[in-house]
């Protein structure tokens, strides 16, 4: 049986951040081979991944971040099944480095991303290897991204909550205006970005809503197309991110502080993906 020293252990766990014990059952069994050892844990990945293949992977954790130009912005959610697991700071890691993977190689979709290079392996197969390692069943979730002249993201406490907006122009202290923006998006939550975004069945439904309820309320029938047009006003500045009422000043709507620093200044789209 081939010696196996400390120092080779800890190589192989810190390429594949297996645990000590199943790095060395690995290169035991490996009777010492580097590769053959990773390709034991690999396996053993895949075992545990085909085990848990039907579970609900629905805690995690959610990163956003924005390319070196400010123009490309991506949300991801990397998922696991319990709370325990989300809250690891090296599951943590693994969540932030898939979002830098995402941010430096600028994939167009989920399925794109998952066959990028990590490590020496395609995404989807370290997570396979990281749900050997974890236990859990792991997958990306949500996946989303933006471009346009200035993309800004956040990621609230907890990495729990995260958004991207994107703005029509690159203009001074855009960042700042674009942090504020995406703030608002995960502290309001908007159904869309503007009424024309509203889709026509949620209008209709608002204007029905509100007609059966003015008629509750004893209005007259020649009044309640009215009434239902004044509450339907009321959901959009409610609902769409550029009416709402700006969380940092309540006198301004989203699209007048935008105003303030740029006349042109418009949020052209915005995401947000949240566990809660």
């Amino acid at each position: 049986m081939a010696k196996i020293t400390a120092a080779e252990v800890n190589k192989l766990r810190k390429h594949t951040g297996a645990g000590m014990m199943d790095c060395k059952k690995a290169l035991v069994e490996a009777e010492g081979d580097f590769e053959q050892a990773i390709d034991i844990l690999r396996k053993k990945g895949q075992k545990v991944a085909a085990k848990r293949a039907d579970r609900d992977a629905v805690e995690g954790a959610v990163v956003s971040g924005v390319n070196t130009e400010g123009t490309i912005g991506f949300i991801v959610s990397l998922n696991c099944e319990t709370d325990f697991v989300a809250k690891n700071d090296s599951f943590v890691a693994l969540a932030k480095s898939i979002l830098d993977l995402a941010v430096n190689n600028d994939p167009k979709s989920v399925d794109e991303l998952l066959t990028l290079d990590m490590g020496g392996m395609s995404l989807t197969d370290k997570l396979v290897e990281q749900t050997g390692v974890i236990g859990e069943k792991l997958e990306v979730k949500f996946f989303e991204r933006l471009e346009d002249n200035h993309v800004s993201a956040y990621i609230h406490a907890g990495n729990r909550l995260a958004t991207i907006v994107s703005l029509s122009k690159s203009v001074d202290n855009a960042d700042e205006f674009g942090k504020d923006v995406a703030m608002q998006v995960a502290a309001m939550n908007p159904l869309a970005l503007n009424k024309d975004s509203i889709a026509q069945d949620v209008i209709d439904r608002e204007l029905e809503v509100g007609k059966d309820l003015a008629r509750q309320e004893g209005k007259p029938e020649a009044m309640l197309d009215k009434i239902a047009a004044g509450r339907l006003n009321k959901f959009f500045k409610e609902n769409t991110l550029v009416s709402q009422d700006f969380i940092k000043d309540g006198k301004l709507s989203v699209e007048k502080y935008l105003k303030t620093a740029d006349k042109d200044l418009v949020v052209t789209a915005f995401r947000r993906c949240s566990l809660s």
